[in-house]
């Protein structure tokens, strides 16, 4: 067994239902640490998820309201978490927009003590991977506007300056290490000088 694995799980339970949130507990049993609060919504969710840093939500309700998708939505945008939601009404519609919000997990009519620590799991482990994902995106999105940045200021140098393509890239490269700055940044700036130049009526 791990350290990952033995160390206890932090899990915020949000639930009105005494009895319920009881049932989590006891399907936790002793291997994890738990907080319980009746339904919070907005600022006070996500100042309670701030406070307790938990590596698992779990909602228990009627069924998902909009107060609840959009505070889910708004921890998913500040504070990501794993979330499984038990919910004992039946829709497809509230379910497709839980997990627009950000469940891993979304159980019906489900809720019992053995069944808790398997959805936790499961609910951990898509969470990380969609989060992995999420990263992979991002860094390939970022990869792409420093490419575009750096080609448009490789133009810019070599139309304006009269530069050939390599003393262009060199020229940026040498700012880049001089003023200890990424290259897309030197490139973002040679872009935003030409701009002033060419707004001014400046001439090379």
């Amino acid at each position: 067994m791990t350290s990952e694995t033995a160390k206890p799980l932090r899990v915020l339970i949000i639930d009105n239902d005494a009895a319920r949130a009881r049932q989590v507990e006891e399907g936790l049993a002793s291997d994890a640490v738990v907080h319980s609060a009746t339904q919070v919504h907005g600022l006070v969710l996500l100042d309670l998820i701030a406070e307790i840093s938990p590596d698992v939500i779990i909602m228990d309700c009627q069924s998902p309201d909009r107060d609840t998708i959009e505070s889910l939505r708004q921890v998913a945008q500040s504070n990501p978490k794993p979330i499984v939601m038990f919910v004992e009404e039946e829709g497809i519609s509230g379910m497709q927009e839980a997990i627009e919000a950000g469940v891993s997990a979304y159980v019906i009519d489900g809720l019992t003590p053995k069944r808790v620590r398997p959805l936790i799991d499961t609910a951990i482990a898509r969470f990380k991977l969609m989060d992995k994902m999420r990263v992979e995106l991002r860094k390939t999105k970022d990869d792409l506007a420093s490419r575009k940045a750096i080609e448009r200021a490789k133009g810019l140098l070599m139309e304006r300056q009269g530069m050939t393509e390599n003393q262009a890239f060199s020229a940026m490269r040498d700012m880049s290490q001089q003023q200890g700055k990424p290259l897309k940044d030197v490139a973002e700036s040679v872009i935003t000088i030409f701009g002033i130049i060419g707004n001014t009526g400046g001439k090379d």
